[in-house]
């Protein structure tokens, strides 16, 4: 695996661009699929080694399932989790469809049983197949016809499973013109990422109505023109915290944006800074830092690396709450943010589901990392080193493909040093 080494001693202030947002982009690529709009025009646009990989592997198995009932269609999710789950349940209610997935083997080490039980649940009576490897392949066949109009999941482990049901509640409206709807079993986990998928549906002409725990597809009116497609606000919060040191800001940043990451702007306040609006769409972080962060991983989990990385200088303890969730991402999250406090010369307390760091008395003359494959973790490193100005060598850097391609480009115009 490679290394590149990290200089940050030469900043300069710059205007930053993020990605297209990953998961705003792979509900607007399914819906786009389902009501006529495919190909997605704003995706045909953004270069293509600018998309995440995770939305050039959901684009490559929409792509399949368009084609015509026939062979089995073999999809490599690679360690895409939400393309995985998505692809599940797009394949099983496609017609005739017939989907053998497969994917790294974190990918399969990750939960997917509980997506895969409602599906059969719901549609085993009808005649779906569902079948699974160890851990590879998946294999799919969509059954002929459907069942009663509800797929029950729990929502402890993981909002992808009730989006993907949702999504999967879209294309059965559109095939059946009647109401199908999920039903959440108990309390659940990241729900910003499920109101995002709501949020797209309606923006795609579908009526969602929600009570109790039950969301449900009821109408479907085409919109008058497609949606916008807004940039990723996980990006944006290593390029804002990065921004914060160099004196530059970021474009893209729709702050009407559903995304749960946004909720960066929001609690930075807490440790004394602001995100400050700018015209079309630019934001800025200013202020000086005087306390420490509290955060939940309930309300968003992939953002908790990334405070992590800003608690590292922040002068107070920061306290991050319901931590476990993090374990089953990519790679063990909290194990990644304890090793990367720890190699910056903080301490980490540990207590049940919450996590204390303190924040070294004085920075180290440099520190290292390795992403163990992780793109946010990779991510979080290099931020981390920027607004420390302490160089890094971190293992592992081509990982950020995942979902920002272009991170280190853009760390090279703010005048980052980058060697190999």
């Amino acid at each position: 695996m490679s290394q590149i080494h990290v200089d940050p001693s030469h900043l300069v202030p710059e205007v930053l661009t993020p990605p297209i947002s990953k998961s705003d982009a792979q509900r607007a690529l399914v819906l786009a699929h389902l009501t006529g709009g495919w190909p997605l025009p704003v995706l045909q646009e953004e270069p293509e080694h600018y998309l995440p990989a995770d939305v050039r592997v959901l684009r490559r198995g929409i792509e399949a399932l368009r084609q015509p009932p026939g062979p089995v269609r073999d999809v490599d999710c690679a360690d895409g989790g939400a393309p995985f789950r998505i692809l599940v349940t797009q394949s099983a209610v496609t017609p005739g469809a017939h989907m053998r997935l497969t994917g790294t083997p974190r990918l399969g080490e990750r939960p997917h049983g509980p997506l895969f039980d409602s599906l059969r649940e719901a549609l085993g009576p009808s005649g779906l197949v569902l079948t699974e490897g160890h851990p590879w392949p998946v294999e799919i066949r969509a059954p002929t016809a459907t069942g009663k109009p509800v797929f029950r999941v729990p929502g402890a482990q993981s909002s992808q499973y009730a989006s993907s049901l949702l999504l999967g509640c879209a294309a059965l409206y559109l095939r059946e013109r009647r109401p199908w709807s999920v039903e959440i079993i108990g309390e659940l986990t990241s729900a910003g990422y499920l109101e995002l998928t709501v949020s797209w549906l309606r923006r795609f002409g579908f009526t969602v109505l929600e009570h109790d725990g039950r969301f449900e597809v009821t109408d479907y009116r085409a919109p008058e023109r497609p949606p916008a497609m807004p940039g990723d606000w996980s990006s944006l919060g290593y390029l804002l915290l990065i921004s914060w040191r160099t004196g530059g800001s970021v474009e893209r940043a729709d702050l009407s944006s559903a995304h749960p990451d946004q909720a960066l702007v929001q609690l930075v306040e807490r440790a004394g800074l602001e995100a400050v609006p700018g015209p079309r769409d630019t934001l800025r972080m200013t202020g000086t830092a005087r306390d420490g962060l509290v955060a939940s991983g309930k309300e968003c989990p992939d953002l908790l690396p990334t405070l992590a990385a800003l608690a590292c200088v922040l002068p107070r303890p920061s306290t991050l709450t319901d931590v476990g969730i993090l374990r089953l991402k990519e790679s063990d999250r909290l194990e990644g943010i304890r090793t990367l406090v720890d190699a910056f010369g903080g301490k980490t307390v540990l207590d049940g589901e919450t996590l204390t760091i303190h924040p070294p008395t004085s920075h180290p003359p440099r520190f290292s990392m390795d992403s163990k494959g992780d793109h946010r973790q990779a991510m979080v490193a290099a931020t981390l080193s920027v607004v420390s100005g302490v160089p890094l060598t971190l293992t592992g850097p081509e990982c950020v493909e995942k979902s920002f391609p272009g991170f280190w480009r853009q760390l090279e115009r703010t005048g980052v040093r980058l060697t190999s």
